[in-house]
C-alpha cells in the first residue's frame, strides 16, 4: 500500500530507520520494501543528503574523457581541438567544460596551425597503434619453432652474420665465427647451437667495444646474458676512436659486440654452409 506523506506519526523514526539502512549499503528499492514506502517524494525526504552506496553507482566511461576534456579546456584548447584530440561530440564537450573560463582567442592563422599539429600527432598515434598492432599479430602467429625451423633460420642468421670461407683463402677457415651487438640475436644463435648438441664447453666469447665505453659493464652484461663468468671472456679488443668521426653507438644502451667461437667446428660449418645452399635451391625451385 503507498502512503501518503504526512500519514507518519513519527518520520524522524521511520527517517532513522531509512539513512541507517543506506548506510548499511542497501539501495533505494531495498530500503522502499523494507519500510513498505511506496511514495517517491516522501523516500526521496528520509534519504535526504545521504549519498547513494558505491556499489549502486553505474560506472561512467566517459569519465576519463570529461577529465581529460576539462584539463585540455583551462590548457586554452577550443572545441574543435578537443574534439580532433579526443574523438568526443561537441555536445558532450560543451557539457563538460561549459563552467570554466573561455580561452583567449588565438589568431586564426596559428589556431589552424596548432589545429593541424593536433590532427598530425593523432594520426601519428594511430599509424603506431597499426604498427604495434601488426608486430603483435606477425609474433603471435610464429608460436613453437619445430627443429626443422630452428635449424633453417640459425642457417640462415649465421649465413647473413657470421663469418664465412673464402674459395681465394689459401688456409681454409672452415670455423663457426659469430659477432652480433644485439642481444636477442646472440640469444637465438646460442638456441641454435644449443639445438645442434655443441656442448658449453667448447664455446669462446670476447667483446668488441669502442675504448671510450664501460668495458666493465659492458662485460659484466654480456656475460651474465649468455650465463658464463665475465673472467672466462678472451681479451677485449678496444677500438681506436677516429678523430672528427661523428659515432651513432653511444649512450647507456651501448655494449660494443660480443663474438662466439666455436671450437672444433669445421663439420658444423659445412653443414651449415650446404644447407645454406640448400635453401636456395630449394627457393628457386619452388613453382611461382
Amino acid at each position: 500500500m503507498t502512503h501518503a506523506p504526512g500519514t507518519y506519526a513519527d518520520f524522524e523514526g521511520l527517517r532513522e530507520k531509512a539513512v541507517a539502512l543506506r548506510r548499511a549499503g542497501l539501495s533505494r528499492r531495498q530500503i522502499r520494501d523494507r519500510l513498505h514506502v511506496h511514495n517517491n517524494d516522501l523516500l526521496n525526504r528520509l534519504l535526504e543528503d545521504e549519498p547513494p552506496p558505491a556499489w549502486t553507482k553505474r560506472p561512467n566511461a566517459k569519465d576519463d574523457l570529461r577529465e581529460k576534456a576539462r584539463e585540455l579546456r583551462l590548457q586554452g584548447w577550443t572545441y574543435d581541438q578537443i574534439q580532433v584530440e579526443l574523438g568526443c561530440s561537441k555536445s558532450s564537450i560543451s557539457l563538460w567544460v561549459r563552467d570554466l573560463p573561455k580561452p583567449e582567442r588565438r589568431d586564426p592563422a596559428e589556431q589552424g596551425k596548432l589545429a593541424a599539429r593536433r590532427r598530425w600527432e593523432h594520426e601519428l598515434a594511430v599509424r603506431d597503434e597499426e604498427r604495434r598492432q601488426t608486430k603483435k599479430a606477425a609474433k603471435q602467429a610464429i608460436g613453437e619453432l619445430s627443429h626443422r625451423e630452428l635449424f633453417l633460420a640459425g642457417v640462415v642468421l649465421y649465413w647473413a652474420e657470421g663469418a664465412k670461407d673464402k674459395a681465394h683463402s689459401r688456409q681454409r677457415r672452415e670455423k663457426l665465427q659469430f659477432i652480433n651487438s644485439d642481444p636477442n640475436v646472440i640469444r637465438f644463435y646460442l638456441r641454435w647451437l644449443e639445438s645442434l648438441e655443441v656442448e658449453r664447453e667448447r664455446l669462446r666469447f670476447r667483446l668488441y667495444i669502442h675504448e671510450s665505453a664501460d668495458v666493465r659493464e659492458a662485460e659484466a652484461y654480456w656475460a651474465d646474458l649468455v650465463g658464463v663468468d665475465a673472467g672466462t671472456f678472451q681479451g677485449t679488443t678496444l677500438k681506436k676512436h677516429i678523430p672528427k668521426t661523428v659515432r651513432k653507438n653511444v649512450g647507456d644502451s651501448y655494449r660494443g659486440c660480443l663474438a662466439i667461437y666455436v671450437t672444433k667446428s669445421a663439420d658444423l660449418y659445412r653443414r651449415m654452409e650446404g644447407a645454406w645452399y640448400g635453401i636456395v635451391e630449394g627457393a628457386d625451385r619452388r613453382p611461382g
